[in-house]
């Protein structure tokens, strides 16, 4: 079993599949995911679809070292990035991390360290499509940069 995996696809991925893959350690005493969908934002925006681009080759390689990263800060038993790209409709699944771990703390931070990174600085270009047509780029937010922040130091 490779247990530690990146993938940028275009292709709907199993979470489920996921899961039972990294569970089946014995050593494993926690498993934490996360699953990002496209949403409607329930405003005046009218958000249709999404787009997502990237630089093959590039992507994979910042993802893998961001996982690496995560793995020097905890003691991880495994862990899983999947990360989808292409055009995506309203309800598709956009990302899934799942972190393995002898212990809870050590996955839910993990998880929660690899998301922020993938909503803050993994090199991927969202555009939001609305409903009418119009598309825009999407910026990161600021509350996205102030919780990827805390783990470099860098809150505002």
């Amino acid at each position: 079993m490779e247990r530690y995996t990146v993938a940028v696809q275009t292709e709907a991925f199993d979470a489920g599949a996921e899961l039972a893959r990294l569970s089946a350690d014995p050593a494993v005493g926690a498993l934490v995911s996360f699953t990002g969908l496209v949403r409607d934002y329930g405003d005046t925006t009218g958000v249709a679809a999404l787009e997502l681009e990237h630089y093959p080759g590039m992507t994979e390689k910042a993802l893998t070292a961001i996982v690496d990263d995560a793995r020097a800060r905890w003691p991880l038993s495994a862990a899983t990035v999947v990360h989808r790209v292409g055009r995506l409709e309203l309800g598709d699944t956009i990302v899934l991390v799942v972190v393995a771990a002898s212990h809870r703390r050590d996955a839910f931070a993990a998880a929660e360290y690899l998301m922020d990174y993938l909503k803050t600085r993994a090199p991927f270009w969202k555009k939001e499509i609305g409903r009418d047509g119009t598309a825009h780029w999407v910026e990161a937010k600021a509350s996205d940069e102030a919780a990827a922040g805390r783990w470099t130091g860098e809150e505002s």
